[in-house]
């Protein structure tokens, strides 16, 4: 699987990114009727998908980033659907 994806890195993370933009896009145009659950499973799976590609570029930075965002989305999955 790594490999498959080493050999379309472009487009995983272009998809990642697309997936970023669309989840925060969301949030700013619908603002408290956002379908936050939604957002936040959407967010950190987008994250989950650049951190991967991240680690295998070796690039630290954007993989630190990265694993940022799905532990912040972990939280807010988890305020979401009340359990926090």
């Amino acid at each position: 699987m790594n490999q498959f994806i080493l050999q379309n890195i472009k487009a995983f993370e272009m998809i990642g990114v697309i997936m970023r933009i669309f989840s925060f896009t969301l949030v700013s145009w619908l603002g408290p009727d956002s379908p936050f659950l939604f957002v936040w499973v959407f967010n950190t799976l987008d994250a989950i998908l650049l951190s991967w590609c991240a680690i295998l570029k070796k690039d630290r930075a954007y993989t630190l980033l990265n694993v940022f965002w799905i532990l912040v989305g972990i939280i807010g999955i988890l305020r979401a659907i009340g359990y926090i």
